[in-house]
């Protein structure tokens, strides 16, 4: 079986400039993931998919490969993390080389704990699932959800005013780090996501979307705390 890693790490970064090679506790964020897929020996093959040449740089000198630049086309905000894995194993098969799984890790997901990575790993092997990836718990139940309209607060379903929590169904969100896949299938099916897709269920200490820099603080925290180093 040969598994491919992919980290996509474009240099168009919006809310926080430059992001995926910023310091994140003494070293570029991009790190983390090399290093994790590097540390897992879960791959034949670690690469970055970027369009810039200092990603490139700093993804080599931590010991991914760059075979080649992302084209300008999925460089943009359009592009989906699927259109990038198309590109990537479309570049190898011209190669003449097949990889039977893809693992997707995010550049900044310093959190992702290696045992989780081989969770989902034996869970697509043994659980014959097309992509299998970590998943979290919402705090608070989604059924009593409000929205805003017109200034007021308005429930989305008021059938769940009155119900209880622990009676209402557990609802879960993607943690955002990793996807693995059956790459045939999933490209086949033209998304990540399918009706037989498996997940692991991880703590939120885990886990952090990192999508301004009071995200960015939360994140160094977790890991400082994770690592026992706060």
């Amino acid at each position: 079986m040969s598994n491919l890693c992919i980290i996509p790490a474009r240099g168009g970064s919006k809310r926080i400039l430059r992001k995926n090679i910023k310091s994140f506790l003494g070293k570029p964020i991009i790190a983390y993931s090399i290093e994790l897929a590097i540390k897992s020996n879960l791959f034949n093959e670690v690469m970055v998919s970027t369009d810039d040449t200092e990603i490139k740089e700093i993804a080599i000198k931590y010991g991914a490969k760059v075979p080649f630049m992302r084209s300008a086309k999925n460089s943009n905000d359009f592009a989906t993390t699927l259109d990038v894995i198309e590109e990537v194993t479309s570049h190898y098969k011209h190669l003449n080389i097949h990889f039977s799984n893809v693992c997707c890790i995010y550049p900044c997901a310093p959190l992702i704990q290696t045992k989780i990575l081989h969770d989902c790993y034996t869970l697509l092997m043994e659980g014959n699932s097309y992509s299998t990836f970590p998943i979290v718990e919402y705090a608070n139940p989604i059924q009593r959800a409000f929205k805003l309209s017109n200034g007021k607060t308005e429930m989305f379903d008021e059938k769940y005013a009155q119900a209880r929590s622990q009676d209402l169904e557990k609802a879960y969100f993607d943690s955002g780090q990793f996807y693995w896949m059956d790459i045939d299938k999933v490209i086949e099916g033209r998304s990540i996501y399918t009706k037989n897709s498996g997940c692991v269920v991880i703590d939120t200490i885990y886990a952090q979307d990192i999508d301004n820099y009071d995200d960015w603080t939360i994140a160094e925290m977790k890991y400082k705390i994770l690592n026992n180093s706060i």
